[in-house]
């Protein structure tokens, strides 16, 4: 009798917790993408439990929240899908809650923890390090928006192996990009953020080059904007591929309008030591901007000159094809 009743309250009993569970259902899957094909074109919540991860998965449909259990405690660990990333997102939205991601390095040198392709999404309270890029979305999608809020940048980038740059964060032809409250530092390469939104907000941010390594600029417009950079603190290191800005609007070609973009009230330095000149923005676009109350110091001017008056013909011409071939590459690569 006493057996009878062990096996059935075994029977009973639910089954130790797969770590992968949603919430809308209760049901928990060993691998993310069984609890990704199993929301499938719905929305849903995936409580990922405490642990390092190898995992991925490439979302195809449906609105589906990433979250930790516990904040900062589930780390997914250099395992990518497609050869692209954790988390490849093209279905209709996505959001990623207290995530870390780490160790993501990929043969094209692209290797992130996100690769966004379409959908609006939304990254909160997360941390990217130590990989080729943080978040990537080389595609274009002038319908959806992209917010990253309270989230930490670092150990990222890369310009080297004669592929185009990785950078900490790198978006493309979305409606909008906003970063807020958020941390960059030690970057490997390239850009900390570049985007080529038509709107875009960087506010209340820190950027900490001071133990970056061969970095260029902290923001990068390179196709123009409009909308607000203010109340981020900047500080410029010594191992610099670009010194010559902070901030760059327009560098590859004019694509959105910038008349307007606002910076304001940020603090701009140079680490000790350095000795180069510098600017807060370096301008291609020749439109007016608003930029007031900003605090530079050292050898940081507000506006700088247009650097590509000093170019000639050849460069230009040499510049432009490298973009081209770059923008190829992102879109059908």
């Amino acid at each position: 009798m006493w057996r009878l009743l062990s096996i059935a309250a075994l029977a009973a009993a639910p089954l130790s917790a797969a770590p992968f569970s949603v919430a809308e259902t209760g049901r928990s899957y060993p691998r993310l993408a069984d609890a990704v094909y199993a929301i499938g074109d719905g929305s849903g919540t995936i409580r990922i439990a405490p642990g390092r991860y190898k995992d991925c998965a490439v979302q195809e449909r449906g609105r589906i929240t990433y979250r930790a259990e516990k904040p900062l405690t589930a780390i997914f660990d250099g395992g990518v899908c497609e050869g692209k990333a954790a988390l490849v997102l093209r279905g209709r939205g996505a959001a990623v809650e207290g995530l870390i991601f780490e160790h993501f390095g990929v043969a094209d040198g692209n290797g992130a923890g996100i690769r966004i392709e379409k959908g609006p999404l939304l990254v909160t309270g997360s941390l990217f390090r130590d990989s080729e890029e943080g978040i990537l979305g080389g595609s274009d999608d002038p319908a959806s928006d992209i917010i990253i809020d309270r989230s930490t940048f670092t150990g990222l980038g890369r310009c080297d192996r004669g592929l185009a740059c990785a950078h900490s964060i790198y978006l493309g032809g979305y409606r909008s990009v906003t970063v807020r409250r958020s941390r960059f530092e030690r970057g490997r390469g390239g850009h900390y953020v570049k985007s080529r939104a038509a709107q875009i907000e960087v506010t209340d941010c820190s950027f900490d080059d001071s133990d970056g390594r061969a970095t260029n600029y902290m923001i990068d417009l390179p196709e123009g904007a409009t909308g607000l950079i203010a109340r981020n603190i900047f500080v410029q290191g010594a191992d610099k591929e670009n010194h010559s800005a902070f901030i760059a609007v327009e560098a590859e070609g004019h694509v959105h309008r910038s008349a307007g973009l606002a910076i304001v009230a940020n603090d701009a330095r140079q680490v000790a030591g350095v000795t180069w000149p510098t600017a807060l923005l370096a301008d291609w676009s020749s439109t007016a901007k608003r930029i007031v109350g900003n605090r530079i110091a050292g050898r940081v001017e507000a506006h700088g000159t247009k650097r590509d008056e000093q170019e000639g013909l050849s460069s230009k011409v040499a510049g432009r094809l490298r973009y081209y071939v770059m923008r190829f590459r992102e879109k059908y690569l």
